[in-house]
């Protein structure tokens, strides 16, 4: 892995929760969460359609595999619709890279590289604009989701990504109360990115190599779990989660 571009510590400090200049090739940590600190995902399909969204958004589109299915004669009307809508979606697979996510009941944390000058803020608005659609038809309601427009700071350092990474992958077992058990039901039943870097699950939207390649494989006790379950991240990462554990 290369080195992380640098940016000026007083530009970092100037706008630390709602940076809306971004630089190619930097990482940025990305949260937000219910407006009142209301519950953003209230049962397991608002999870799972969050998360088809990102997956949409973030695979690549095969455009021409897409149009050579589309001029099949035998393809029935509910499929034809399908291929139709995911031809007009965005697409920002050439512009982002997701490396780590959280989702909490009343917010969510992304890790994102960013591949252009204005990817994240195009597939933020446009990420919103779509899941506070679907919840607000679900639920009745109308107005905004989130308590206000999503916040981004820029990682400064290499040191500042592998535990803002940490930071994310811990978010339920900090965020929970009670016993130990309860704690640690939590921090593998909440939606994360985390089991794709123990090696329990690949997901092909999901890219933890910038992370992984400063830990052991082999050794356990240089691992990126050991680091993430028996780590402090909190003064290396005050900079870049301001809201500590929503």
């Amino acid at each position: 892995m290369t080195m992380l571009n640098v940016l000026g510590h007083s530009k970092i400090m100037a706008a630390k929760n709602s940076l809306k200049t971004y630089s190619p090739n930097c990482y940025y940590h990305i949260y937000n969460r219910g407006v009142e600190k209301r519950l953003i995902f209230q049962d397991e399909q608002d999870y799972a359609v969050f998360l088809s969204y990102l997956r949409t958004y973030l695979l690549p589109k095969d455009e021409h595999k897409l149009q050579q299915t589309l001029s099949n004669p035998d393809l029935n009307y509910k499929e034809r619709e399908r291929i139709l809508k995911e031809l007009r979606l965005n697409n920002f697979s050439d512009e982002i890279t997701l490396l780590a996510y959280c989702l909490m009941p009343n917010h969510f944390h992304f890790l994102i590289k960013q591949k252009s000058s204005d990817g994240i803020d195009k597939f933020m608005n446009s990420f919103g604009v779509r899941y506070t659609m679907f919840f607000n038809r679900k639920y009745n309601r109308v107005g905004s989701l989130y308590q206000d427009v999503y916040k981004a700071v820029a990682v400064e350092s290499e040191e500042q990504l592998l535990y803002l990474s940490s930071y994310i992958h811990r978010n339920p077992f900090n965020s929970k109360a009670g016993s130990k058990e309860d704690v640690l039901r939590a921090w593998f039943t909440q939606p994360s990115s985390y089991p794709d870097y123990l090696g329990q699950r690949v997901t092909d939207w999901i890219h933890p190599d910038d992370i992984l390649v400063f830990f052991s494989k082999t050794n356990p006790q240089l691992s990126y779990q050991t680091f993430v379950e028996q780590t402090d991240d909190t003064p290396i990462i005050k900079e870049v989660a301001l809201d500590l554990y929503l």
